[in-house]
């Protein structure tokens, strides 16, 4: 592996000469001055004065050698739709769009939310805000009102854009209702919300003056011309709201040149996807995986990218490798759990379609089990390739790099550091480092490289209290997970260190789950624990104390209770947040000091020994936890 281990430690010990080789790759309207400003740690300025603009990297600039060939394929197995954009007609759509929101005063530094499901002008909005030097942040299109409402006013967006409804498994999932009642809910609402109507919500509220239909609007932009704005490379492209230990949303802020310059690098480095070629990622366009490598990554590289509407088993188990075959994908990103409800089905699915082009299946948003790794592998005839990251990181910071050498991967490990990622395992409480075989923390020793997030929006004090006074004594990033290194150098991702739950690779703070589940006005106290679950990874589990015990004394009385609550979660932060399973107990397992003790009712929900118990100040507590798991 000495390609590799060149390659790696080049870019931590000459991180200038490294860093500005990969920086050609992407246009710059001024020339940055220096590579990485690093005085003010752990804060990391990357191609300091340089400008750009995310929209002409990705659009504009491969005008001039495949106007006419496919950048956007868009396909729905929900509506029965699909479209392709070459880079001309997004180029058009794109300008459209942009001087739609210019017509709405949204400027360089605006913040515009958007609000949608994976259709086509969802990228176009995306790309027009990148166009104007405005900055985006997307929520993802399950999030209920009262989630909705704090990212609104967090993000002080002058414009929503959303639509009337999304579709799910053949169902319209009605979007506007939830929009008004988050516009209600907030104290900085939007001035317009602006509306693709796809004609699936006939029903839809419209409030005069505020929304706006976008049909119309685009008609009237027809031929529209914006200039790209040009950006300083430290300025902020967009927010995305990651979960976190508190109930307060983070909103990670990421930077343009920086961004751009790993995209573009990670493509090829990692991804081996080449100008020209397709890349199929099966993420929503509200999760990182989908700013990076549906939109971002592939339109920048010159690449083909698909946009996906639907589940992997609809029409039939077969549907993603049909869309494989038929627009010659050569990588492919999904995640494990795609994969394991794809186990579950005939495996003549995977048979059915000729997948010669696809050289490789990527796979990230938790762990991969081996017995899935291998079951793909041998399925699908291609490489699997682990790889491991987070929505503050924005592109992975574990993975084989096949672009740079073909290393032998290991199954259940996302490999080795990615370049300018310096990984180290530390111990929790001293900040040392762990030896081989042994578990430790997966740190990452600043400057973080290019493309990782630049600060939380408005909070630069969180920034640092958050992600970097993990360890005693040492200034490092925490990703907060555990983590092992074999004696080959290869990484094992082992799961959460704090009480964030990674639910099919979405990450949900346990604080988050709890302030839902006692917005029941009957419940006193709850306690929600990630347990590990064969399909999702992890999923929600609740432990709640009812205010009127009566009201759970028998079973009729706990399953209208458990509806209750079920039905509360899904109106305060949506149903992807429902947990797996209420019990209902009188008290629950803390400390003396009044701390929950977490990772005992854990524990004991997996069926492993809950621990050191000395400071529990009731032992029945955890007696009561077992009896309500039976």
């Amino acid at each position: 592996m000495d390609r590799y281990r060149q390659f790696h430690r080049r870019s931590l010990e000459d991180r200038d000469g490294f860093w500005r080789e990969r920086a050609a790759l992407v246009d710059w309207q001024t020339p940055f001055t220096s590579v990485l400003d690093y005085s003010r740690p752990p804060f990391a300025r990357w191609f300091v004065g340089g400008r750009l603009n995310l929209c002409h990297n990705a659009v504009d600039r491969h005008l001039a050698a495949r106007a006419d060939r496919a950048a956007l394929v868009y396909i729905s197995t929900e509506t029965g739709q699909d479209a392709t954009y070459t880079y001309r007609q997004l180029h058009e759509e794109v300008n459209r769009c942009a001087a739609i929101l210019r017509s709405l005063s949204v400027g360089r530094g605006d913040r515009v939310l958007v609000y949608m499901p994976m259709i086509p002008e969802a990228v176009f909005a995306m790309l027009a805000c990148a166009r104007i030097g405005a900055i985006h942040s997307v929520v993802f299109g399950g999030f209920a009102a009262a989630s909705l409402a704090t990212r609104i006013d967090d993000a002080k967006p002058e414009v929503m854009v959303t639509a009337d409804a999304g579709m799910r498994g053949g169902k319209p999932i009605p979007y506007k209702h939830l929009v008004d009642d988050a516009c209600r809910l907030a104290q900085h609402p939007p001035k317009h919300v602006l509306i693709v109507d796809r004609g699936l919500d006939p029903a839809m509220p419209r409030t005069a003056g505020r929304d706006l239909d976008y049909a119309q609007l685009r008609a009237e932009h027809a031929g529209a011309a914006v200039a790209c704005a040009w950006l300083e490379s430290s300025e902020p492209s967009y927010i995305l709201y990651t979960s976190g230990t508190t109930g307060n949303p983070k909103g990670v802020q990421r930077d343009t040149g920086g961004y751009a310059v790993a995209l573009v690098a990670s493509m090829r480095d990692i991804f081996c996807v080449a100008p020209g070629e397709t890349m199929f990622t099966t993420s929503d366009i509200g999760w990182v995986v989908g700013h990076s490598y549906i939109i971002y990554g592939p339109l920048l590289n010159g690449s083909t990218t698909i946009m996906y509407e639907g589940l992997p088993i609809r029409p039939d188990p077969a549907i993603w490798w049909k869309i494989v075959a038929e627009h010659k994908a050569v990588t492919m990103f999904s995640s494990p759990t795609a994969i394991r409800v794809l186990k579950k089905q005939d495996p003549a699915y995977m048979k059915r379609h000729d997948l010669g082009a696809l050289k490789y299946l990527f796979l990230a948003g938790e762990p991969l089990d081996e017995p899935t790794a291998r079951w793909a592998a041998d399925a699908l005839g291609v490489a699997i390739v682990d790889n491991y990251w987070q929505t503050e990181s924005g592109w992975p910071i574990l993975s084989a790099q096949p672009g740079v050498e073909d290393t032998p991967r290991k199954f259940g490990s996302p490999s080795f550091p990615a370049a300018g990622y310096d990984v180290r395992l530390l111990r929790e409480d001293t900040g040392e480092e762990v030896g081989t075989g042994e578990k430790g923390v997966l740190a990452l020793v600043p400057p973080l490289p290019p493309g990782c997030m630049s600060t939380v929006w408005g909070d630069d004090a969180r920034f640092v209290k958050t992600y970097f006074e993990t360890f005693p004594g040492k200034l490092a990033y925490s990703t907060f997970d555990w983590a092992t290194r074999d004696e080959d150098g290869y990484y094992f991702v082992l799961g959460r260190t704090d009480d964030v739950i990674n639910v099919a690779g979405h990450r949900l703070g346990t604080r988050e789950i709890e302030e839902a589940v006692q917005a029941h006005a009957g419940i006193a106290e709850v306690a929600v624990v990630g347990v590990a679950d064969s399909l999702k990874g992890q999923v929600p589990v609740a432990f709640a104390v009812a205010k009127d015990p009566a009201r759970v004394a028998s079973p009729e009385g706990i399953a209208a209770m458990r509806k209750e609550v079920m039905d509360t979660v899904d109106r305060e932060l949506g149903a992807i947040a429902r947990p797996g399973a209420v019990h209902f107990v009188t008290l629950l397992p803390k400390t003396r000091s009044g701390k929950l003790l977490r990772r005992s009712i854990q524990a004991l929900a997996e069926g492993r020994d809950p621990g050191d118990l000395t400071t529990i100040e009731d032992p029945a507590a955890l007696e009561q936890i077992k009896a309500a798991l039976g």
